[in-house]
């Protein structure tokens, strides 16, 4: 199987810890140079210095910017890729505060919209043409198994990550003839500080105290555990390699079975 990714840039949004720092640290194990992107600058380095060098001259970096600026992440991404054109692209966020749909306010839904789906598109204009000149490239969404089965008390979250997946299953399709491949991972329950917010939000609206709320979301999972951000990372430098370039518009659940649906 070729995982083979020496050579390749891969930029890697929300890697300052969780998901987007374990799908950092496996992009660089399979050879990638990477740069990280997160809001704290000082974080970053850290992430960015314990990244693994597994051949000569590969090099990472990291720039820090708030995705919530669609126009200055745009241009600062794009000086980045000018200089060094990305190849892999995993977009990233951290999800909206918990609360039912129909009590969300406007704006609470126009700020996830320019944090996630609006976020991802300047991110894609500003390294698409790196990609398109190598006729090769990679685009990963780190979304949610919210968009085939909506969770409950997390409205706003449901409603912008399955507006993300069907941006990216329309840009499957207009990027496929570049080379150009587009999935989403959609995580289960993972050991990151989301889950931490949720296990919050579920005892302070149920009023049980945490390990009952815990073990009643684990009797959900087939698996019997909450997911390690490793594994979704796995799944994430899979879906970048050379192995998977003909595996495009998909969303890949990494669940432990949670999902009841095919």
């Amino acid at each position: 199987m070729d995982l083979n990714l020496i050579g390749r840039h891969a930029l890697v949004c929300g890697a300052s810890e969780g998901i987007g720092r374990a799908a950092a640290h496996e992009l660089a194990l399979l050879g990638a140079n990477v740069t990280v992107l997160a809001r704290r600058a000082d974080v970053l380095a850290d992430v960015s210095a314990a990244l693994p060098c597994v051949t000569a001259g590969q090099r990472h970096g990291s720039i820090a910017l708030d995705v919530a600026d669609a126009a200055a992440l745009k241009a600062n991404v794009a000086a980045l890729a000018a200089a060094n054109p990305v190849h892999i692209l995993v977009n990233n966020t951290g999800g909206p505060p918990g609360g039912r749909a129909i009590d969300a306010a406007a704006d609470a839904y126009l700020a996830a919209f320019q944090r996630h789906l609006l976020a991802n598109q300047a991110l894609v204009q500003a390294t698409l043409l790196g990609m398109r000149d190598a006729g090769w490239g990679r685009i990963v969404n780190v979304i949610s198994t919210s968009v085939k089965e909506p969770i409950a008390n997390l409205g706003v979250s449901n409603t912008i990550r399955g507006a993300v997946a069907s941006w990216a299953k329309t840009l499957s399709r207009e990027l496929a003839p570049d080379g150009i491949t587009v999935n989403n991972v959609l995580p289960g329950y993972t050991r990151t500080q989301r889950l931490e917010q949720i296990l919050r939000d579920r005892v302070q609206a149920s009023g049980k105290d945490e390990a009952a709320v815990s073990a009643a979301m684990l009797a959900t999972v087939p698996a019997g555990r909450f997911a390690e951000p490793g594994e979704i990372a796995a799944a994430i430098a899979f879906l970048a390699s050379p192995a998977a370039g003909y595996i495009t518009g998909v969303s890949l659940a990494v669940d432990g079975g949670r999902m009841q649906s095919i």
